[in-house]
């Protein structure tokens, strides 16, 4: 097995707008082992978005192949690429996502409805990951009880709760006042510490210091990949 939980070849990504192709990725080549803390970088319409979207599973690349945990996602139908993003991948977007009337442990489980869990074991992990995250006192607590650092911890929560292989963030503290920032990258910097691998794109250079490595996009292709120290 090899130790690269993300390999990318040759990765174009082209849209059509009217009679026009735009080309917002150019071919790029990546790989990403298991267990690492990547940033990745770049100024608007670098291409960030669309690369995280391909590494999400949430779009498919027009050519190039990607290797998700040694399989072929670039050829996936739509169902199969929706249950390995439901089971390889833990998403943590900017805005949190969650559902308003459903409480954290409720939020937190619903991965595990999708993935067939029965209601104790989703109980059982559900409340195990809110424990770790630091809300074990607001598992019924509902989105509007609980402030935006909560929401975000909940929504982390929800991201780990059926072991992904990787952990998506996008803009994790965007929404965030840096004081709750930073508690949320402490947070990252903890799951990362136990072992999983976290992607997260960001255009602050301080929240891109907590990664150990940074990879930065420029006109679609990457412009430098480097490690810090």
């Amino acid at each position: 097995m090899s130790d690269n939980v993300i390999e990318i070849k040759n990765i174009i990504r082209d849209f059509k707008l009217g009679q026009e192709t735009v080309h917002i990725l150019k071919g790029i080549d990546l790989d990403i082992k298991r267990g690492e803390y990547v940033a990745i970088m770049g100024p608007s319409g670098s291409g960030k978005s669309t690369l995280m979207n391909l590494l999400g599973c949430l779009d498919t690349p027009t050519a190039g192949s990607y290797l998700l945990n040694g399989k072929d996602v670039s050829q996936m139908t739509d169902d199969e690429l929706a249950d390995i993003r439901n089971t390889e991948i833990g998403f943590v977007f900017q805005t949190f996502n969650l559902l308003p009337r459903t409480t954290a442990l409720d939020n937190v489980a619903l991965p595990m409805i999708y993935a067939g869990q029965s209601k104790k074991a989703r109980e059982e992990r559900a409340s195990e990951v809110l424990t770790d995250v630091g809300l074990a006192d607001r598992m019924d607590h509902k989105p509007n009880q609980l402030s935006g650092g909560q929401r975000q911890r909940v929504a982390v929560g929800r991201a780990l709760v059926n072991k992904p292989s990787i952990i998506l963030a996008d803009e994790p503290t965007g929404n965030l006042d840096s004081k709750t920032g930073t508690e949320i990258m402490s947070l990252f910097d903890e799951i990362h510490s136990r072992g999983n691998t976290v992607i997260m794109v960001t255009h602050e250079e301080d929240i891109a210091a907590h990664a150990k490595r940074v990879i930065r996009l420029r006109d679609g292709v990457i412009e430098s990949d480097t490690y810090n120290s």
